[in-house]
């Protein structure tokens, strides 16, 4: 039996924030359209306001990386990703 691979996929601003303001709508549109398909778990601007964290359902890195080319703020080029997987051998009951 395999462990469930999971992804942790942060964001990083390459852009003032009145820049990364104007494709935010549609990020966050995406955000839930990702969550309602049960690829992505939790999502949240860091506290310095230098980007993100998006935390991934088990998903292949192949379904991670369409994430990451489909996310608003990457069609903007507003963004850089990186990408770190890990294995969910361990969890809270119901993940």
């Amino acid at each position: 039996m395999f462990a469930p691979v999971f992804h942790v996929l942060t964001i990083t601003y390459n852009k003032p924030l009145d820049v990364i303001e104007q494709t935010r709508a549609a990020h966050l549109a995406w955000l839930n359209d990702e969550v309602a398909a049960g690829r992505l778990l939790l999502a949240g601007r860091l506290d310095s306001g230098a980007g993100g964290v998006l935390i991934t359902a088990d998903i292949s890195v192949e379904d991670a990386q369409h994430m990451i080319d489909n996310d608003p703020y990457t069609l903007a080029g507003v963004v850089s990703y990186q990408r770190s997987s890990f294995n969910g051998g361990i969890r809270a009951a119901g993940l």
